[in-house]
């Protein structure tokens, strides 16, 4: 195992190591980032750096040099060499071939002081997202844009506050550096942390061709670090895929309730952890759209908000396509991934259950919350806002339904009208009254997210130099569930002029 020193006393506390390339050298390419021109450290998450042990650089000019030149890719750890991973993968349903980290630099791992705030993970891996071209960047330059790594860095915050597993981000590098993309724009380089970014994709890169060998290694090396109870099962390859099923089942069901959309969810961004991994064109839903995908290169809807639990699936048969080597029988893989409609049925109509205030299930509430979705649909309410107000709704026949709740349901009220008063007859049913019902929806339904136009709005100014807005906004969604009324803008749906959700993959 290879020891990477930081490069200096000063960032002591992120002293690395590189287990991953004992794994052999057919896993990896060894190659140091690119690095951009007068790097500047513009957004840094002070919970992401506690999580490495480390202050973050406000005041100090020193170590924000150090972080700017660190974490741009300009002056890497010293005592061992950066890393790129190879993988593979199906996007959008077609098998892409070999892929591999084609922006992406793994600088090494470090211990995490807390694991519970790891998850339960005692490690995190320290990666560099567009410092420059990789063996695996293909006809790419290997960069990544101002506009699109701050929309990851923002995402990726705010889906960890909403309690969503998710890669973190650490820290955001700018660079006057020009990029071509469909306009010009400037470099950035975002820090991602993970217990590992092993996806789907390199499981199929191994099995897809051939080298059973190196799946063997690297399903072993996974188990170890991931899943460790999965090593002492009779088929730990097997055991393996029925966590990630479980893991991922979750992890769709926390989307689908926060109204996120992915937006590309191939294979090759899709992680063993159950993790959300690589925010390209994603988005949090203003209208409920069930049929809305972001992502513009989709023009036949494949990763739509009510397509997200199907591709799940499709992509679980792909990862256990490719560990049938290990696994043995089909018909065993085929079992552990037809268990994922149930799990997450369990967790989606648990969340529901969760999000509508009602205690334990009662006959009648799945069609309840069947009905409350198709109100939401015929009218396009705002999917965040509508949650939210609910709370408010008493249970008592006679009192009025708050104004706001009831504008969003005003262009077809009718379904919505006797949806309340089905929805009145289940509160009173319930044991706690109105207060403690509003507090218990109230912590699981986000009065904050990270909505399209607001994310806009930040990349604007920050386009233009001035990264206060995006702090500000930062620090907004690192308390989703607070009422926060001096930021109450920030809850608000989107102007009517405001463009809805297109975006590219092109950054």
């Amino acid at each position: 195992m290879e020891i990477c020193q930081s490069p200096s006393m000063r960032l002591d506390g992120l002293t690395l190591r590189q287990p991953y390339r004992a794994l052999g050298p057919e896993f990896y390419r060894a190659v140091q980032p690119q690095g951009v021109p007068a790097p500047t450290v513009s957004l840094v998450s002070d919970e992401a750096a506690r999580l490495l042990a480390l202050d973050a650089p406000h005041q100090d000019n020193d170590i924000r040099q150090l972080w700017a030149e660190l974490f741009s890719g300009n002056r890497p750890p010293a005592g061992c060499e950066t890393i790129c991973t190879v993988y593979a993968g199906h996007q959008f349903g077609n098998w892409a071939g070999q892929l591999g980290d084609g922006r992406a630099h793994l600088l090494g791992e470090t211990d995490a002081p807390d694991a519970q705030q790891n998850c339960g993970f005692p490690r995190w891996e320290v990666q560099l997202k567009g410092a420059g071209r990789t063996p695996y960047s293909r006809h790419g330059d290997g960069r990544a844009v101002l506009r699109s790594s701050l929309r990851e860095f923002l995402a990726s915050e705010a889906m960890w506050h909403l309690g969503i597993p998710t890669t973190r981000a650490l820290c955001l590098v700018t660079s006057p550096l020009p990029v071509p993309r469909e306009r010009m724009e400037t470099a950035a380089v975002v820090t991602r942390l993970a217990p590992t970014f092993v996806r789907f994709g390199h499981f199929e890169h191994f099995s897809y061709g051939g080298q059973h060998d190196a799946l063997r290694k690297l399903v072993d090396w996974t188990i170890a670090r991931v899943d460790p109870a999965c090593a002492g099962a009779d088929n730990p390859a097997l055991a393996l895929l029925q966590g990630v099923v479980a893991r991922t089942a979750r992890l769709v069901a926390q989307w689908q309730c926060v109204g996120f959309i992915h937006g590309v969810m191939n294979t090759d961004n899709m992680s063993i952890l159950g993790w959300t991994l690589d925010y390209g064109p994603f988005a949090f839903m203003d209208g409920f759209d069930p049929d809305h995908t972001p992502n513009t290169t989709d023009r036949f809807g494949r990763y739509a908000w009510s397509q997200q639990p199907a591709v799940a699936r499709w992509n679980l048969l792909a990862l256990a396509q490719a560990l049938l080597p290990l696994i043995g029988p089909p018909q065993h893989a085929v079992d552990a991934v037809e268990a994922f409609e149930a799990q997450f049925s369990q967790a989606m109509r648990a969340r529901l259950q969760a999000k509508l205030g009602l205690d334990q299930p009662q006959p009648g509430d799945d069609d309840l919350v069947d009905a409350w979705l198709a109100a939401m649909a015929e009218n396009r309410s705002d999917w965040t806002l509508s949650f939210r107000l609910l709370s408010a709704l008493g249970a008592d026949p006679g009192a009025p339904v708050p104004l706001e709740l009831e504008a969003l349901f005003a262009k077809r009220p009718h379904r919505f009208q006797a949806w309340i008063a089905d929805y009145r007859r289940r509160l009173r049913q319930n044991p706690l009254g109105d207060a403690t019902r509003k507090r218990a929806m109230d912590g699981v339904n986000p009065r904050f997210v990270l909505r399209h136009h607001l994310a806009q709005q930040v990349i604007a100014a920050a386009e233009a130099g001035d990264f206060a807005p995006a702090r500000e906004l930062l620090g907004v969604l690192r308390h989703p569930y607070a009422e926060q009324p001096e930021h109450a803008a920030y809850a608000a749906a989107p102007p009517q002029d405001a463009e809805a959700p297109a975006l590219s993959c092109s950054s």
